[in-house]
């Protein structure tokens, strides 16, 4: 059965995105679309179903204030982007990829009704374990292949954002041992990876009417 297709124009979202980098404080944006960015973020795709991220959203002064404290130092120039944004996302990363996590991708999968026998329950359970051990012990790259995941997400949210018109800017300078400490989050087996502060841009934002620039498409693609 071939599906209607129905085409979706993303370029102007993409065209129109931009990396924020002065936002209006008394501009909120509305739960609803907070909601829809929250809805992406837990449906976002991994490698093998992995899931191995947890996300803090900070919409109050003090939990943004919280956030910032990470910027204090030679990132000072990001604590605004986060204090007079209207929400800021914090995308974590496991600590290490445990035995239990797996089990618990299976015992959520079979919850799902993604598992219909005990054949199959097994055979997925053979192919979660081959893929992380092989990152746990034979690549011994488990925290880099884990953050490749948490960084998919984060590219969903940044073009879902576009798409509910909101103004983003996803953040790498922080202090990661500062975040972690103030938002308890080694306890929990995560660390901090990325941060991504939304809103709606201000008319200091000089990045907002610039043109983009990108390497041309012949640059970039090589059709086979």
């Amino acid at each position: 059965m071939v599906r209607n297709l129905r085409m979706i124009d993303l370029l102007p979202y993409a065209h129109t995105r931009h990396a924020t980098k002065a936002y209006d404080p008394a501009r909120k944006i509305p739960s609803p679309l907070i909601e829809q960015l929250r809805a992406l973020l837990r449906l976002s795709p991994s490698s093998v179903n992995l899931q191995p991220w947890h996300f803090v959203v900070a919409s109050t002064d003090a939990g943004k204030a919280s956030i910032a404290k990470a910027t204090h130092g030679i990132y000072d120039y990001n604590a605004p982007k986060i204090v007079n944004a209207s929400h800021v996302f914090v995308l974590c990363t496991r600590h290490t990829l445990t035995d239990a996590h797996v089990d618990a991708i299976l015992e959520q999968e079979a919850h799902d009704g993604r598992l219909p026998s005990t054949q199959v329950r097994q055979i997925r359970r053979e192919t979660l374990f081959s893929y992380a051990d092989m990152h746990r012990y034979a690549r011994r790259d488990v925290q880099a292949w884990m953050e490749k995941q948490v960084y998919i997400a984060l590219g969903i949210l940044l073009m879902g954002a576009a798409a509910l018109e909101l103004d983003a800017v996803p953040l790498e300078g922080f202090d990661s041992d500062v975040l972690d400490r103030e938002l308890g989050l080694r306890e929990r087996g995560f660390t901090g990876t990325a941060l991504v502060s939304l809103g709606y841009h201000s008319a200091d934002d000089f990045n907002a009417n610039l043109p983009k620039s990108r390497f041309p498409a012949e640059a970039l693609f090589t059709d086979i």
